[in-house]
């Protein structure tokens, strides 16, 4: 199956969300969305979730799946307004739940919060394939960035989220609860043993260098020119390389509010007893 695939770019988190067609039914599945969030007034909209819910609506397709490929740092899912506004179900690795019971502590969340996935509709395992219109969705587990991150291979191309960058850009930090810089580097292996011509779908770009803007390249692109997994760069010298950068890093802008949200699969907290929903900022604790 060659899906038929649309790219949604968020320039404010640096975010591609993918809408995918399959194109015997016309079911679609939407890959990891982006809820707009302004951190100084701390108000939200959907203005790239609309983009999205209109596309599916012109189109008149049906969607099936509304998926994450791990607890985003750096931007808030709008699964649950895509959701309310177009059906389907959220689907998530199943490892979700080692990330919710790290941050369920540094945030304190307490007796409202299960760290057992259960906000989410669906946990994946690894090679679980899941029903999409006519064809299938195949899970990988790629832990490393996150313990939770996945893949999503649908026909020809697969969704590697922060897995691996453009050649141009690399790799992600492993830096956050329960990362792993060897984990990462058996992980894109795995995903490096495909045919060449198969098609990746990455998760962000930065446009190093001031190059346009790209998130589709292949296995053979990433196998000869990854600046940080490239062929001939092995286990140790990615790790050394991979750990000494993260110490140097800063922590995403929006982790601290991105994280309490996305680890309740796009809902917000519990409003506290004024009614108002609060997220909250931990002093010293990261």
């Amino acid at each position: 199956m060659k899906a038929e695939i649309t790219p949604f770019f968020d320039k404010r988190t640096f975010t591609i969300t993918y809408l995918v067609v399959e194109p015997g039914s016309r079911a679609c599945a939407i890959i990891d969305s982006v809820l707009d969030f302004d951190a100084k007034s701390g108000r939200t909209s959907t203005e790239c979730a609309d983009q999205v819910i209109a596309f599916v609506r012109e189109h008149s397709l049906e969607t099936q799946w509304i998926l994450e490929t791990h607890l985003h740092a750096d931007h808030i899912t709008a699964a649950p307004y895509l959701k309310d506004q177009l059906g389907g179900r959220t689907g998530i690795g199943a490892r979700i739940t080692v990330a919710q019971e790290a941050f369920a502590k540094l945030f304190n969340a307490g007796d409202e919060f299960d760290a057992d996935g259960s906000q989410f509709d669906s946990l994946f395992d690894d090679g679980q394939r899941v029903p999409f219109g006519n064809g299938e969705i195949e899970v990988w587990q790629t832990p490393g960035h996150t313990p939770a991150c996945v893949c999503y291979r649908i026909g020809d191309a697969i969704f590697v989220g922060d897995t691996i960058f453009m050649p141009d850009f690399g790799s992600a930090r492993c830096d956050f609860p329960g990362g792993s810089a060897a984990q990462l580097y058996e992980s894109v292996q795995r995903i490096l043993k495909l045919p060449a011509e198969t098609r990746l779908f990455v998760g962000h770009d930065y446009g190093p260098g001031g190059r346009a803007y790209a998130w589709e390249t292949t296995v053979a692109e990433q196998r000869a020119a990854n600046k940080h997994l490239r062929d001939g760069v092995d286990r140790a010298e990615f790790i050394g390389m991979r750990e000494t950068r993260d110490a140097e890093l800063d922590m995403p802008a929006l982790l601290l509010p991105a994280v309490q949200v996305n680890m309740r699969a796009g809902h917000m907290p519990p409003a506290d007893s004024n009614g108002t929903v609060y997220l909250k900022l931990p002093i010293n604790a990261v």
